[in-house]
C-alpha cells in the first residue's frame, strides 16, 4: 500500500460521456460489460427511485474513521461521484447530512460506501442519492490517515478513480474509464433490442420462442406431459 495520501488530479471521463449513462438502468450496464462490474447486493439504495452516473473520487479509510472523507470532499468537481472503502468491516457511521450538504455544494452527485451512514431521514429530504452497507447513529473518529483516489475495492469490485459509478435501485455498478465509450454503445445496443422484446412479448409471444428457450429444453432433456402418470 502506498504511504497515507491525498492525490488531487483524476482522469475522468467526458463529462457527456459519463451522462449518457443515465439513460440506461445498471441491470443493462452490467449485461452490456459481459456482467462484470457489480459492486454486489450488499449495497443498498437509502432512497428510492435515484439514478446517478459520475466520476469516481475514491476513498479507502479505517474501520470507523471519516477523516479521509473530509479530505476528499474538497476535491470533487461537478459529477463526481464518492466511493467510500474501508479496510475492515464498521458500523460507525461514516457519513451524515452535514458532509452531504457540503457534497452537493460540491456539485457530488452521490456517495456509494461498503460502509455506514446516519442521519438518514435528513439526506433523504435533501434529494441527495446514497448507496450503502449500513445504516447506523454511532458516529465516526477522525485520527486514522487513509487515502484518497488510490484504488480501493467496494463490495466485489475494484473501483480506480475515475471510473465511471452507476448507480439505482438495482444497485451499483462500476465501468472502467477507458471502457466507458464501448460499454454505453453496448448498453444502448441491447436496450434498443430489448424493446423489441418487450413489444413481441406484450402482443402475446412468448420468451421460450422468442429466445429459442423451448428448444433449449428440448436438448436439456426435459419433456412436456399432461399428466405425471403420462411418462
Amino acid at each position: 500500500m502506498n504511504p497515507n495520501v491525498v492525490v488531487r488530479k483524476v482522469e475522468r471521463a467526458p463529462r457527456e460521456l459519463v451522462q449518457g449513462f443515465l439513460e440506461v438502468d445498471t441491470s443493462t450496464v452490467h449485461e452490456a460489460m459481459g456482467r462484470f462490474g457489480f459492486a454486489g447486493a450488499h449495497i443498498r439504495p437509502v432512497q428510492q427511485g435515484a439514478r446517478i452516473a459520475g466520476s469516481a473520487i475514491t476513498v479507502l479509510v479505517h474501520p470507523g474513521d471519516n477523516i479521509m472523507i473530509h479530505a476528499a470532499i474538497g476535491l470533487l468537481e461537478p459529477g463526481d461521484v464518492l466511493v467510500v472503502a474501508s479496510t475492515a468491516p464498521s458500523t460507525n457511521a461514516l457519513y451524515g447530512e452535514l458532509m452531504a450538504t457540503s457534497t452537493v455544494a460540491r456539485g457530488g452527485v452521490g456517495l456509494v460506501t461498503d460502509g455506514a451512514i446516519r442521519d438518514v431521514d435528513s439526506i433523504r429530504e435533501m434529494g441527495f442519492p446514497v448507496w450503502s452497507q449500513h445504516i447506523g447513529c454511532q458516529g465516526p473518529m477522525k485520527t486514522t490517515p487513509g487515502w484518497v483516489n488510490t484504488a480501493v475495492v467496494l463490495g466485489e469490485q475494484a473501483v480506480h478513480p475515475g471510473d465511471v459509478v452507476c448507480a439505482d435501485d438495482t444497485g451499483v455498478v462500476v465501468v472502467p474509464r477507458l471502457q466507458a465509450a464501448e460499454v454505453l454503445e453496448a448498453a444502448r445496443k441491447r436496450m434498443a433490442a430489448e424493446e423489441v422484446v418487450r413489444q413481441r412479448l406484450a402482443a402475446g409471444e412468448l420468451s421460450l420462442d422468442i429466445a429459442g428457450l423451448g428448444a433449449k429444453l428440448a436438448e436439456l432433456g426435459v419433456v412436456h406431459v399432461d399428466r405425471l402418470e403420462d411418462l
